[in-house]
C-alpha cells in the first residue's frame, strides 16, 4: 500500500496566460511512513494535496493510489476510490453539530453501505485509538478544539483508507495541542500501516516524521529521511 505522485505538473489560469502551481513533482509515500511536506502560504502545498486527494486532475503526471493508476477514470470511479483508499483530515473539522462523537464517525461507514452494528464497533474502537473513549455520547460544542480534531482523524481513518491526507490540523490549536494532534497523526499512520502527507507551515512538532520535504513555488525539495 503506498501513494505514488509521479511527474505532477498542475497549472491555473491566470489571465492571457497559466499559473504554475506544481511543478514536474513527483513524490512516493510508503505504507506506514508520514511525509511532512512544508512550505509558505501560496507554494503549492494544497494543491499538492488535492491532487493526491484525486479532487484535481493534474495537467501532466500520474497518481498511482495502492497500485491503482487513476489516469482516465470516471468522475464516479474516482468517488469510489476516495471513498474506499483515501482518507481527508480538513483543516476545520466541520463536525455536524447535531451529531454525537460516535455517531461524526458511524456516518461515515453507513455512507459506504456498513451494518450500524459493525460502524459502531469501529467508531469505538477508533474513539479509543485517539483516546476519546469516554466521549462518545459527547456533541461537537461538549468538546474543545484538540478533542474535536481527535474526531476529525478518526473520522478520516473510519473506513480503513490507504492514503491519509491531513491539511494544516495544528492551525486552530495552540502548541500543546497541536503538538499532540501531530503525536497522533505519526502514531496512527504506523499503526494503521497508511501512507500519510501532512502539509504545513508550522515546522515546530515534526520530529518524528520519517521524512519532511519542502515546496517553494510548486517545485518540491526531498531531503534524505530524517530518521
Amino acid at each position: 500500500m503506498s501513494l505514488n505522485l509521479t511527474d505532477i505538473t498542475l497549472t491555473y489560469p491566470d489571465g492571457d496566460t497559466r499559473l504554475t502551481a506544481l511543478d514536474h513533482v513527483t513524490l512516493d509515500v510508503p505504507e506506514g511512513s508520514l511525509t511532512a511536506v512544508v512550505g509558505p502560504s501560496g507554494s503549492g502545498k494544497s494543491s499538492l494535496l488535492a491532487v493526491a486527494a484525486t479532487l484535481i486532475t493534474p495537467d501532466a503526471g500520474t497518481i498511482t493510489i495502492d497500485g491503482t493508476d487513476t489516469t482516465g477514470m470516471s468522475r464516479g470511479e474516482l468517488a469510489t476510490l476516495r471513498r474506499h483508499k483515501i482518507g481527508i483530515v480538513f483543516q476545520q473539522p466541520n463536525l455536524l453539530p447535531s451529531l454525537t462523537t460516535v455517531e461524526q464517525l458511524q456516518v461515515m461507514a453507513q455512507i459506504d453501505g456498513r451494518s450500524p452494528a459493525k460502524a459502531r464497533t469501529r467508531a469505538l474502537e477508533l474513539l479509543d485509538a485517539v483516546g476519546l473513549a469516554g466521549q462518545s455520547q459527547r456533541r461537537p460544542h461538549q468538546l474543545s478544539g484538540g478533542q474535536r480534531q481527535r474526531v476529525n482523524i478518526a473520522r478520516a481513518l473510519m473506513n480503513d483508507p490507504t492514503v491519509l491526507l491531513v491539511d494544516e490540523p495544528t492551525s486552530a490549536l495552540d502548541q500543546e495541542r497541536g503538538g499532540a494532534v501531530i503525536d497522533l497523526i505519526t502514531r496512527l499512520t504506523h499503526q494503521q500501516a497508511t501512507a500519510t502527507i501532512l502539509v504545513t507551515h508550522d515546522r515546530t512538532h515534526l520530529a518524528a516524521a520519517d521524512r519532511i520535504a519542502e515546496i517553494q513555488d510548486g517545485s518540491l525539495r526531498l531531503p534524505a529521511a530524517t530518521r
